[in-house]
């Protein structure tokens, strides 16, 4: 029997010696390597923190000693010890296991979460919270390299340094986010890695000091209050012992017994601690070694090979954004691109490499990224934001105060918008349409297909203010590819021209209301079906025209408060007026077509909804 096969709780591995935990390690990286390729998921980044996930269950006693995920997609590990093994062959499936920490699924998961950066606020505010309630138990904030570039983390340590709350802040640094990490914050801690020097040097800088003759104490002190000090030419971790916290590290991240026993030794440090651990993403499975981007968040895939099971046929959207962009910008020389430490993911890969010196990756710092881009359109340049909607979220004030109110020419390329998928509630793009229609002077357009992409883009170019361009997962439409009129702004599209029933579709819905459209003409109905376009300026001409129709449905992939149908709505006089949109709630993690059932949004459901309305 495998040693995995006994663990079913955190306190299944405390009796077992560091041999038997390291054979567990072996077992869990397998288990999860052929698990993960049958469902897909997060691989590298949970294959990377093995050890350190096992050695945190057999120091702590979770979950009365809370473990906080920042971002989450890396605790699968945790999941295994904590009694969901069984459970992964449904990891990422409707009404299975989430591919992040979840309380509804255990008491182990302190916190739901699929942001980064959150982590150490979390934390603290726990802390804060045990200490006034007078309880004891240990707080522990797990936080990447990646992570640690987001402005919420400094905030966080900024705040929690200058208290003497007791906690612990484990930075699992990896060298990666999704892509390899940029900034001087990576170039920091890589240079604590790097270089043997640091190991050593600050545990006998102050014994050193110390020694000296007469004034061996008083200069130790001093060196511990200037800024001008030695420390600063030698210790590692400057800038975390500058914030308030005790630096530990760097420590080896795939040696259990060293982390065993630091973790213990944190445990009994006063005030705020921070572990430096370093540790190979992708470890113990050499395709994702090799290429552990790749594997950050993979479909199914072959375990041999390493080749995804299923390739794909045609463009993805995020493919013809990429496509596009280069060929604008072999017209404009002021086009620019900015990521947040996801260039591959959001299609910019192809332009840094043509262009390297245009391209801008600024780290998970997504407000700073959108500032940067107002700044950018300040000095002449058109700045692209390619990022996904769930994380453009992170930047609304930016938008409006940096952006929309000095109406910069800045382009939001919004990739994910809609339902995402197996990522889950914390992924899902449906708010986009309804934090940013309200905003004056931004202009918000989705296409219908894929040629219409390519003409929305070549419109934002030359639009002269802000502007939303927002497109979902997956693979390009090319429905209707033939009825692609060119883009004014504000303005819709009419396909068909019908009477009595109205059909708005905007955006991506198209697949689905042409479908409705044709089963509406199959049962002997005439309906008119309009391409909205455009829902910042909304197309008043067609809102108009639509008073002609005695029922108008609308369709759209945004919560229906806020969205388009209700931009729709508030603009016109419709009496029998029905929005096909998602509720007010957040929606779960299935696949597109799964979710769109549920919601009532399949053709079939909105088909029929549609008859039992009009057939009254």
């Amino acid at each position: 029997m495998k040693l995995l096969d006994k663990v079913n709780s955190p306190k299944d591995i405390k009796q077992m010696n560091i041999s038997s935990l390291n054979v567990l390690c072996k077992e869990i990286r397998e288990f999860l390597v052929n698990s993960v390729s049958k469902t897909g998921g997060h691989l590298s980044s949970n294959l990377g923190i093995c050890e350190l996930t096992v050695a945190l269950h057999y120091s702590l006693n979770s979950p009365e000693d809370k473990i906080i995920w920042d971002v989450g997609h890396q605790a699968y590990v945790h999941k295994i010890l904590t009694g969901r093994k069984n459970n992964f062959g449904m990891l990422r499936q409707l009404n299975g296991l989430s591919g992040f920490p979840s309380p509804k699924e255990s008491p182990h998961d302190s916190i739901k979460v699929g942001h980064s950066s959150t982590s150490i606020s979390q934390a603290f505010g726990i802390a804060v919270g045990r200490d006034l309630s007078g309880d004891n138990y240990n707080v522990v904030a797990v936080v990447g390299d990646g992570s640690i570039t987001g402005g919420l983390t400094y905030e966080a340590m900024n705040n929690a340094g200058q208290s003497n709350t007791n906690m612990i802040v484990v930075l699992n640094d990896n060298q990666m986010s999704i892509s390899g990490n940029v900034g001087s914050i990576s170039r920091h801690l890589n240079d604590i890695r790097i270089n043997p020097r640091y190991v050593a040097t600050k545990s006998n800088i102050s014994k050193i000091v110390r020694s000296v003759p007469l004034v061996g104490k008083p200069l130790n002190k001093a060196l511990e209050k200037t800024k001008n000090s030695l420390k600063y030419l030698l210790v590692p971790g400057v800038i975390f012992e500058e914030l308030g916290f005790k630096y530990i590290g760097p420590i080896n991240g795939h040696n259990l017994a060293e982390l065993i026993s630091v973790i213990n030794q944190a445990k009994k440090m006063n005030g705020p601690v921070l572990l430096h651990v370093y540790t190979k993403k992708g470890k113990g499975y050499i395709h994702s070694e090799i290429s552990p981007s790749k594997f950050h968040g993979i479909e199914p895939f072959d375990v041999k090979s390493g080749n995804i099971s299923k390739q794909k046929l045609e463009d993805s959207y995020t493919d013809v954004f990429s496509n596009t962009l280069l060929k604008i910008a072999e017209k404009n020389d002021k086009l620019v691109a900015i990521t947040a430490a996801m260039p591959d993911s959001t299609g910019l890969e192809a332009f840094s490499k043509k262009y390297p010196k245009k391209t801008f990756d600024v780290g998970i710092a997504e407000g700073h990224a959108v500032t940067f881009a107002a700044g950018l359109s300040k000095s002449g340049y058109i700045p692209v934001f390619a990022v996904y909607s769930s994380f453009l979220q992170r930047s609304y004030d930016q938008i409006i105060h940096d952006v929309c109110l000095e109406n910069r020419h800045v382009i939001f390329a919004i990739d994910r918008a809609g339902i995402v998928g197996s990522d889950g509630e914390t992924h899902q793009g449906l708010f986009d349409l309804s934090f940013l229609s309200h905003i004056p002077n931004m202009v918000v357009l989705a296409p219908k297909n894929k040629i219409e992409f390519e003409k929305m883009f070549e419109f934002c170019s030359h639009h002269g203010g802000p502007i939303s361009i927002r497109y979902p997962r997956g693979m390009a439409s090319t429905v209707l590819n033939e009825h692609v009129e060119d883009i004014s702004l504000g303005k819709s599209e009419t396909i068909f021209k019908g009477e009595k029933i109205a059909l708005v579709s905007f955006g991506a819905m198209m697949d689905n209301a042409y479908k409705v459209y044709e089963m509406l003409k199959n049962s002997g109905y005439s309906p008119t079906l309009i391409n909205a376009r455009f829902l910042a300026p909304i197309d008043l001409e067609m809102v108009k025209s639509l008073s002609k129709h005695e029922y108008v449905f609308s369709f759209e992939d945004n919560l229906e408060v806020g969205g388009f149908g209700s931009a729709l709505l508030s603009a016109s006089n419709i009496k029998n007026f029905y929005n096909f949109a998602f509720p007010k709630e957040f929606i779960p993690h299935g696949t597109r077509e799964q979710l769109f059932d549920i919601y009532g949004l399949s053709t079939e459901k909105m088909y029929k909804k549609i008859i039992e309305i009009i057939e009254v």
